[in-house]
């Protein structure tokens, strides 16, 4: 009885360890420099900037301690904190993953190893993509 316990107790702490991975996998995937691309504006205010249109180029780094750094033109411009989490996104009103940072919440629509698109979490929609 005391070899199935015991058994048991390693079994319990070795897939919550693994399930602990791979939380802190995904959640830090976002963890890294991020080139920004574009930004398309919503419905009531079509729009396509880009570096060029606009004039300046832009990066953000998010870092494993919850922080993001803002560059424009390669100076550092904002040093703020991110929170990522789930939460209910403004048109489809269903769950996705959510980063808040600068004082604005967006839903993260695309996120893998080149790419991230987020879109704004309010009625402008608007959907910024950069690249690492």
């Amino acid at each position: 009885m005391k070899k199935l316990f015991l058994s048991f107790i390693i079994c319990f702490l070795f897939t919550s360890m693994i399930s602990i991975n791979d939380s802190k996998e995904a959640a830090g995937s976002i963890v890294n420099t991020w080139t920004w691309e574009k930004s398309i504006g919503g419905s009531n205010n079509p729009y396509v900037a880009t570096p060029k249109t606009i004039g300046f180029t832009k990066k953000i780094i998010f870092t494993p301690d919850g922080r993001v750094i803002t560059y424009k033109n390669n100076v550092e411009i904002r040093n703020s904190t991110y929170q990522i989490e789930k939460g209910k996104g403004y048109f489809d009103q269903s769950e996705h993953d959510l980063i808040t940072f600068e004082g604005k919440t967006y839903v993260i629509e695309n996120l893998d190893n080149q790419n991230l698109t987020i879109v704004s979490n309010s009625q402008d929609g608007t959907r910024t993509i950069f690249k690492r």
